[in-house]
């Protein structure tokens, strides 16, 4: 991991009504170290969270100056300094604005990949800590949240501006419970939602469980299982779904057969990529229902295998019952019947 250009402002803005204070930072060349540290750890927190938006920069300029501005520097037309100074004070004109509290720090990286650049804007959180300070007198202090990210976007820079351009190049962290701050951070970064999460999982999920059941019996468990360790994999490295990839991890034999199946059968996009949400996903391999004071979960190849289901009845037998659930049971029945 190289990051070319790294630069921080904090921002607070405490009474409505009243300008936003704002500290800046100098802005680093390849800061290493610390900074490294930092960022790799924010990192892991973005390409964990779940629920992630993608979409693109909208085409009115206008609306979102931001990629104007790193057009500009990416094209070597303006400095990095210069190009934030315009971002940090586009940040403080919409904090005046907002009537409700906010305080956090700003960070923006540009970082070198081995295949690609991309640029990430982070808000910064901060947790309290308490120290003994020089006389040994307890103090509470504010340090750098490294176990919360709540408003963070990633723009892809060569699928942005590269030669085969993508459609949906920005990836967004915007957590529940964001606030004011949220909607700020969105207008700031110019982020415009292009893809239904939702309707991409549905079709991811037809698609692996259609291409099951027209496979060998033996073999739709293990189909079903391999897409869902791959869109796993997927989103730990915080990328989408690439349907020709999915397929040849699926079958290494037949790497094009998932491809042209689901090309037939399913309302795939253009891009040939999906952006499944990998917690519904794990409903290809994992049956699951809570209520009434149960909960039961099980992999669903254990369908008629260990676990059968009486539709008529309504009625869940399971057999082949885990061990430590068989004692649990046969101490609970003993003390009953003492």
């Amino acid at each position: 991991m190289a990051i070319k250009q790294l630069r921080t402002l904090f921002a607070s803005q405490y009474q409505p009504g009243q300008p936003a204070r704002v500290r800046p930072g100098e802005a680093l060349a390849e800061p290493g170290g610390d900074y490294e540290a930092l960022h790799k750890q924010m990192k892991r927190l973005f390409n964990s969270k779940p629920g992630k938006k993608y979409g693109r920069f909208p085409e009115d300029i206008g609306e979102s100056p931001f990629s104007s501005w790193l057009k500009d520097y990416r094209e070597d037309k303006q400095s990095f300094a210069s190009m934030t100074d315009r971002l940090f004070g586009q940040w403080q004109e919409l904090l005046n604005s907002a009537q409700e509290e906010f305080e956090g720090h700003l960070m923006i990286v540009h970082e070198a990949l081995a295949d690609a650049e991309v640029v990430y804007l982070f808000i910064l959180e901060n947790d309290s800590a308490m120290r003994f300070d020089a006389q040994q007198t307890l103090d509470a202090t504010d340090i750098l949240s490294l176990s919360r990210l709540n408003l963070a976007v990633r723009v892809e820079l060569d699928d942005w501006l590269g030669d085969n351009a993508g459609e949906n190049y920005l990836t967004l962290v915007h957590a529940r419970g964001s606030g004011e701050g949220g909607d700020l951070f969105i207008k700031l970064c110019g982020f415009t939602n292009q893809v239904d999460v939702e309707k991409e999982t549905l079709t991811f999920m037809d698609a692996v469980e259609a291409f099951a059941k027209s496979s060998e019996p033996e073999e739709a468990g293990k189909i079903r299982a391999r897409a869902y360790e791959f869109s796993k994999e997927q989103h730990a490295l915080g990328e989408p779904v690439a349907i020709e990839a999915l397929s040849g991890y699926l079958d290494e034999n037949e790497p094009q057969r998932f491809k042209e199946f689901a090309s037939e059968t399913a309302e795939l996009p253009e891009s040939g990529v999906l952006h499944p949400d990998h917690r519904k996903v794990k409903k290809l391999v994992r049956i699951a229902g809570s209520g009434g004071g149960m909960s039961v979960s099980f992999s669903s190849d254990l369908v008629n295998q260990a676990v059968y289901y009486d539709r008529d009845n309504d009625a869940l037998t399971i057999t082949r019952l885990p061990k430590a659930l068989r004692e649990q049971l046969q101490r609970y029945l003993e003390g009953r019947e003492e």
